[in-house]
């Protein structure tokens, strides 16, 4: 993994399972790795725990609060459990779970996510690089884009017995973004496998954009000459683009991206400012070289 991406985080700005770090030793720690100086400072201020990350979730297929996947999302039957993996690939087919993870080498990604909705935490994923699993599969030249499809399963996730979205979700990349060494597949947090509500058993993540652009409980992988439907784009187009890259200086129509809510961070903590691409900038804004980032929101 050294020298193929850098990942400015580390095991400091993650509180162990069993203890919270307190603020000298989360300084002292990121100063010994070099983090201070820093996109990385606020990060090590404000550590996610297990209890954060697992009950503070957006997850709409077990409804809308945020305490409704934690509390719902026992029911779901996550083994065994397939992904169909079509289109613009040499070797379409519903490949079983472990036939994707056999092989695989699961690495720990400790990534910022940015929800939409201006609220951050920072979360230590295990998984793997989405490009090696669209490699094995084989991805025809003709291929221009990635789409992606969730379980539907009304029966066990009851959200989707309402007429919130149009099910089910479904999301899309840009085969250079489903490519770069930066886009994992997660199918777990904190050394332990991904829980239910958030996005067992296997999910996408892709930390520069804002958190609804990382499908979880992924069942479909169709590769594509032309930009799919992505749910948020088609529910409300005006406030949810395609692109969904983190970008401070493009408001959503009814509140500011300026600054975000680090969920652990207390009542009266204050908001931090949202870094350029959520702070991957160096890694992928040559992605949209030449691109209006206000535009192509």
């Amino acid at each position: 993994m050294a020298g193929r991406w850098r990942n400015s985080l580390g095991w400091s700005d993650v509180t162990p399972e069993a203890a919270y770090l307190n603020r000298r030793q989360v300084m002292a720690g990121a100063a010994a790795l070099g983090l201070v100086a820093g996109p990385a400072r606020a990060d090590a201020l404000v550590p996610n725990t297990w209890d954060e990350i697992t009950s503070y979730n957006n997850f709409y297929e077990f409804g809308t609060g945020k305490d409704d996947p934690r509390n719902k999302a026992g029911r779901l039957t996550t083994d065994p459990w397939a992904v169909e993996i079509g289109g613009l690939v040499d070797r379409p087919g519903s490949y079983d779970l472990a036939d994707i993870l056999k092989g695989v080498s699961l690495e720990e990604r400790i990534y910022r996510l940015r929800c939409v909705e201006a609220w951050s935490m920072v979360v230590p994923w295990v998984g793997f690089e989405l490009a090696d699993l669209l490699n094995r599969v084989g991805v025809q030249p003709s291929a221009r884009y990635v789409a992606f499809q969730t379980l539907h399963r009304p029966a066990e996730m009851p959200g989707q017995r309402s007429a919130i979205i149009d099910w089910p979700y479904v999301e899309g990349l840009r085969l250079d973004e489903a490519m770069h060494p930066l886009t994992i597949m997660a199918t777990g947090l904190y050394g332990r496998d991904l829980p239910n509500q958030n996005g067992a058993p296997i999910r996408l993540v892709v930390p520069w954009k804002y958190g609804f652009k990382s499908i979880k409980s992924v069942v479909r992988i169709t590769l594509t000459a032309d930009e799919p439907p992505t749910s948020w784009n088609l529910y409300a187009p005006r406030e949810y683009g395609f692109y969904a890259n983190v970008n401070p200086d493009v408001d959503h129509p009814r509140w500011s991206q300026a600054t975000e809510r680090r969920i652990g961070g207390g009542l009266f903590a204050p908001r931090q400012p949202t870094l350029m691409f959520n702070g991957y900038a160096d890694e992928v804004a040559g992605l949209y070289a030449g691109m209006d980032l206000a535009r192509f929101y």
